[in-house]
């Protein structure tokens, strides 16, 4: 049989740097290794995960109307956005976040208890003045 040229090496990538294919592994003499592998981009990294979740709120209908009503208070420039921790205005986003609570005053009348319909109402109530305010 005649040897084919080859025009291309394969490299096993299963292997660390430190470890060759055809060398045997040496081992290890202290617990933690010298000089520690990155992770290759888009790898999944147990050190980036937290040890335990922040415990979150339960999911109900007045923290769902909260979570809008800091978001309207974030663009109006109110409250500090938590992702800059700088306060900014962008009066469109708030009003749209406002008209959004609007939509579901309507849409929920006659739906909602009345500790949720005086929430609703009252948070409704209160950005608007403050939108009008900044919007001057």
């Amino acid at each position: 049989m005649a040897e084919e040229k080859k025009d291309f090496v394969v490299k096993d990538r299963r292997f660390s740097s430190a470890e060759e294919p055809g060398e045997e592994k040496k081992p290890e003499t202290s617990a933690k290794p010298e000089k520690e592998a990155k992770p290759e981009p888009g790898a999944f990294d147990s050190k980036t995960v937290p040890e335990k979740e922040p415990q979150l709120p339960e999911i109900n209908f007045a923290t769902f109307i909260l979570s809008l009503h800091s978001s309207a208070l974030v663009h109006l420039g109110i409250i500090e956005n938590p992702a800059t921790g700088e306060k900014t205005k962008s009066l469109g986003l708030a009003k749209q976040t406002i008209d959004i609570l609007g939509i579901i005053e309507k849409k929920t009348q006659g739906n909602l208890e009345a500790d949720e319909e005086s929430l609703l109402k009252n948070i409704l109530h209160d950005l608007r003045l403050m939108y009008v305010k900044e919007k001057g």
